[in-house]
C-alpha cells in the first residue's frame, strides 16, 4: 500500500514534469515573420473610418485600423528611422523617437536590458516602425462616423512640433496639425522615468459647424513573433475589461476566432504582451469604450491589433475638447507594474505579469526571494534560503510523514507474514493490514505527502523563474550566470573540454545538455530513493531505480535556478529523513541498498 501511494505521488510529479518538458523543448517558430504595412478602412484623406454601430444614425461594424500608405519593401530599421523626421525620446529607462509622420510611437529601446549576457550586445528593441523587419507600434487618433466630412489626421499626416523637440521625463512635447478646414488638432505627449506615456489629444473647432469625433488608440504588431510556446506563460493579446475580467488571446486564437470585442467597458486596459515586455493601452480618460482584438490580413502577412474606441465627442463651433490616456511600453518589472496599479488606479494591472493559477503562492514567493536578494545580493542564494524556509514551514507535516514511513518499515516482517497468509484472500488481506496499521498508528498514505507538497511549490518557483524579468540574466556562482536559463555545461562535451555543442545534435540535442547541476540533482534524488528498502515487486523496484535517471535528463533543460532548488531540497530531505529514521530506531538502508545494487547477485537455483 505504502509503495503504491508513493509511486502514485511520484507519477503525478512525473506527469507534470513531462508536460513541461514536452512544451519547453517543443517546436519553436522557425523564423520571425516580417510583414509589410497595408491598411484597411481608410477614407480619401488617409484617416481611419470607425463606424460605431451604437451611435445614433450610424450602422455597420466597428473597425479601428492603422491608416496610411502601403510600404512596398521591407527596409532596415535604422535606415527607416534615419530617413524620416522625428523627435527624440530620452529617459533613464528608454530611448527612441516618435515619427512626425503619423505621430506614431514606433521606436523604443529599453536601455537597461540587453539581448544577451554580453555587455556589448544590443539593447532590447520594443517598438519598430512600419516597413522594418518586425513592426510594432502604438497609434492614437480621432475617427468619425460614416458620412463625416472633416479631414482627420492619419498615419500619413505630417505633424508640426510646437516648442520643445525632445521628450524627456520632465519635458513633454506638443505636436500640432491644422487640417486647413478650421479644425486644429494637438497632441501633447509626456513620459515618466519608467515606461508610462501620457497622450493628451485636443481638438479646437474654429468653424461654424459642430463635428462628432471618436477617440481611439491601438497597438499593432505585424507578423507573429517568436514565442516560448509554453502553456504556463501567456504571450499575445491581453486585456482586463471590468466585469468581463482578464482576457488572454494567443496569436493562434486571434487568427482562428476572428475579431473579439468587449463593449461598454469602464476602466481596465488592453495591449500585446511578450514574456518580459509589453505595450498596453490604458483608456483612463474615457467614461466607457469598446475594446477589440483582431488580426488583419496585410500585403504579405498578418497584423495583430489591440484597440479601443471611445464614445463620440461633439465639438461645438468655437469650442475645444481634450482627453488624456496612457500607454505602457516597457519591461514588466513587478515593482513598476504594481506601482502603476496603485498610483494610477489601473484595475488589476498586476495581471500583466502572468502569475498563473498558483497566484496566491507564486507572487508571495517572488517577494520573499526578492527580499532575500536585497539582503544577500544573489538570487541563487535567495532560492537556497527560501528552500530552507519552505522546509521549516512544512516540517511538522514532513516529520509525521517520515515518522509514519519509519513505522511502516518496522512492521515489514508482520506485513510480509500477513501477505503470505492471505495471498489468496484479498478482502481478508486488506482487513488484517488495516488492523495492523490501526494498532501501530500508521497512516499508509503519509508517505505521499513529502512529494505531493513539493508540486505546488515547485510549480510556483518555476513560474517565478520563468516569467519574472528580475530573474532574467540573474547570476549565481561559477558557470551559472543566468538562473532563468538551463545549466550551460554538458557531460557530453566533458563540461566544455571538447570544442563542440552537443545540444545542436539533431533530434536528441536537447537531451545532451546534461550539466553539472542536473547531475547533482540526480545524485541527491538517487540517494533519497536508496534510503528506503528496495521494493519486493520487480516493477516498483525498476521504477525507483530509473526515476532519478529520467528526472536528471528531464531537468537538464529547465532553468538552472529550479534545478538548484530541487537539488538543495533533496539534500535537506535526505538529512531530515535519515535523522527521523534514526530517532525511531529504523535501519537506514542506504549502504545495504548500494551494496545490493552494485554487488554480485546470487545465481538462481535450478528448478527441481
Amino acid at each position: 500500500m505504502e509503495n503504491r501511494n508513493y509511486i502514485l505521488a511520484i507519477a503525478l510529479s512525473l506527469g507534470i514534469l513531462v508536460a513541461w518538458q514536452y512544451l519547453y523543448v517543443g517546436p519553436q517558430m522557425e523564423a520571425e515573420r516580417a510583414a509589410l504595412e497595408a491598411q484597411t478602412g481608410v477614407d480619401a484623406s488617409g484617416s481611419p473610418v470607425i463606424v460605431d454601430e451604437s451611435a445614433p444614425g450610424v450602422a455597420g461594424a466597428v473597425q479601428v485600423s492603422p491608416g496610411g500608405s502601403l510600404v512596398p519593401t521591407t527596409l532596415d530599421r535604422e535606415s527607416i528611422i534615419a530617413g524620416t523626421d522625428r523627435i527624440q525620446i530620452e529617459t533613464s529607462h528608454i530611448t527612441g523617437t516618435i515619427a512626425l509622420q503619423g505621430a506614431r510611437i514606433d521606436d523604443i529601446h529599453l536601455v537597461e536590458y540587453r539581448e544577451t549576457l554580453d555587455e556589448d550586445s544590443d539593447t532590447v528593441v520594443l517598438f519598430s516602425p512600419s516597413g522594418s523587419e518586425d513592426p510594432f507600434y502604438a497609434e492614437f487618433g480621432w475617427a468619425q462616423g460614416a458620412g463625416g466630412a472633416a479631414t482627420l489626421p492619419g498615419a500619413d499626416t505630417m505633424w508640426q512640433v510646437e516648442g520643445n523637440d525632445t521628450l524627456t521625463a520632465t519635458t513633454p512635447v506638443t505636436l500640432v496639425y491644422d487640417n486647413g478646414e478650421g479644425i486644429i488638432f494637438r497632441r501633447v505627449i509626456s513620459v515618466d522615468e519608467d515606461y508610462m506615456f501620457t497622450v493628451r489629444q485636443e481638438v479646437e473647432n474654429t468653424t461654424e459647424a459642430g463635428v462628432l469625433l471618436y477617440p481611439y488608440g491601438l497597438v499593432a504588431r505585424h507578423g507573429e513573433p517568436r514565442t516560448s510556446r509554453m502553456f504556463i506563460l501567456h504571450e499575445g493579446l491581453i486585456g482586463f475589461f471590468g466585469e468581463d475580467g482578464l482576457a488572454e488571446l494567443d496569436y493562434d486564437d486571434v487568427r482562428d476566432d476572428g475579431t473579439t470585442q468587449y463593449r461598454d467597458v469602464s476602466g481596465g486596459w488592453l495591449g500585446i504582451t511578450d514574456k518580459y515586455w509589453a505595450a498596453t493601452l490604458i483608456p483612463s480618460g474615457l467614461e466607457s469604450y469598446r475594446g477589440e482584438f483582431r488580426m488583419d490580413q496585410i500585403l504579405t502577412g498578418e497584423s495583430f491589433i489591440a484597440a479601443y474606441l471611445g464614445g463620440g465627442f461633439e465639438v461645438a463651433p468655437g469650442t475645444s475638447i481634450g482627453i488624456e490616456n496612457q500607454l505602457f511600453a516597457g519591461a514588466k518589472e513587478v515593482a513598476i507594474v504594481d506601482g502603476y496599479e496603485a498610483d494610477l488606479g489601473i484595475e488589476r494591472f498586476e495581471l500583466l505579469i502572468d502569475w498563473g493559477w498558483f497566484y496566491f503562492l507564486t507572487k508571495p514567493m517572488f517577494f520573499a526571494i526578492k527580499w532575500l536578494f536585497g539582503i544577500f545580493g544573489n538570487f541563487g542564494v535567495a532560492i537556497l534560503l527560501i528552500t530552507v524556509a519552505i522546509k521549516l514551514v512544512f516540517l511538522p507535516l514532513a516529520n509525521k510523514s517520515y515518522a509514519s514511513m519509519s513505522k511502516m518499515k518496522k512492521v515489514q516482517p508482520q506485513l510480509k507474514e500477513i501477505q503470505d497468509r492471505y495471498k489468496d484472500d484479498k478482502p481478508e488481506l486488506q482487513k488484517h493490514m488495516m488492523e495492523l496499521y490501526k494498532k501501530e498508528k500508521i497512516n499508509p498514505v503519509a508517505g505521499c505527502w513529502p512529494v505531493l507538497i513539493q508540486i505546488p511549490v515547485f510549480f510556483a518557483l518555476y513560474k517565478v523563474l520563468f516569467v519574472t524579468i528580475e530573474m532574467r540574466h540573474a547570476p549565481f556562482f561559477g558557470w551559472i550566470q543566468d538562473l532563468s536559463a538551463a545549466d550551460p555545461t554538458s557531460l557530453f562535451n566533458l563540461f566544455g573540454l571538447l570544442p563542440y555543442d552537443p545540444t545542436l545534435v539533431p533530434l536528441i540535442g536537447p537531451l545532451l545538455g546534461l550539466g553539472v547541476w542536473p547531475i547533482l540533482m540526480g545524485i541527491t534524488m538517487f540517494i533519497q530513493m536508496k534510503l528506503n528498502p528496495t521494493p519486493t515487486d520487480p516493477t516498483q523496484a525498476m521504477i525507483f531505480t530509473w526515476m532519478p535517471v529520467v528526472f536528471t535528463f528531464m531537468l537538464a533543460t529547465f532553468p538552472a535556478g529550479l534545478v538548484i532548488y530541487w537539488t538543495w531540497n533533496n539534500f535537506l530531505s535526505v538529512i531530515q529523513q535519515a535523522f527521523i529514521m534514526k530517532r525511531h530506531g529504523v535501519k537506514i538502508e542506504l549502504w545495504d541498498n548500494l551494496k545490493a545494487m552494485f554487488g554480485k547477485k546470487p545465481a538462481k537455483q535450478p528448478a527441481e
